[in-house]
């Protein structure tokens, strides 16, 4: 039986996203249902865990004190609605930074796995652009697209990793997760 563990990206999946960056708690907005989604997958028993691109630190948008701060945010709204993330995995580095963990590369995954003591194989991995679904396939992860943020973009320009599934949104997603086990 594979572990219960969901891999959720952050702006586009969970809150809205912006070309501009999400650089203030002000700024983070939640996509309507997606808290309640959260808190369905730990009700039946998932782990609920964020990775997140965040090169807006490295590019000096904003600080660690402001990141801490929006997901304080987010954390407060999901314990409003009976929902929690057990762990936010992010990159702080710019694209030319040349790192492991940004995305569309499987560091990140890599570093779940290894901090959770979890074989990442079959795990849903949900994301709204393509790095994200591709960063989730390359760390044997089960890769479900969101069409909110720039998940209609995403599904537009194609080449999806082999066997990606596609929702409307995250509570559409979490929908099949909770139906058919490992979606």
């Amino acid at each position: 039986m594979p572990t219960k563990l969901v891999i959720l990206d952050r702006d586009g999946v969970i809150n809205f996203d912006s070309a501009q960056f999400i650089k203030s708690p002000a700024e983070w907005k939640p996509i309507p249902g997606s808290l309640e989604a959260i808190a369905r997958l730990n009700q039946a028993g998932y782990r609920v865990v964020v990775a997140t691109n965040q090169s807006g630190i490295g590019r000096n948008l904003f600080d660690m004190d402001t990141l801490n701060a929006i997901h304080e945010k987010m954390h407060k709204a999901l314990f409003n609605v009976g929902g929690r993330v057990d762990a936010i995995f992010y990159c702080p580095h710019t694209a030319d930074a040349k790192c492991d963990c940004r995305k569309p590369k499987p560091g990140m995954f890599k570093r779940i796995s290894d901090t959770l003591n979890i074989d990442l194989n079959g795990v849903p991995t949900v994301g709204d652009s393509l790095r994200d679904l591709q960063a989730g396939a390359a760390a044997g992860c089960q890769p479900m697209l969101v069409l909110t943020g720039k998940g209609e973009k995403t599904k537009a320009e194609g080449n999806l990793p082999e066997g990606t599934r596609e929702f409307p949104d995250l509570a559409a997603a979490v929908d099949a997760i909770l139906a058919g086990g490992k979606a």
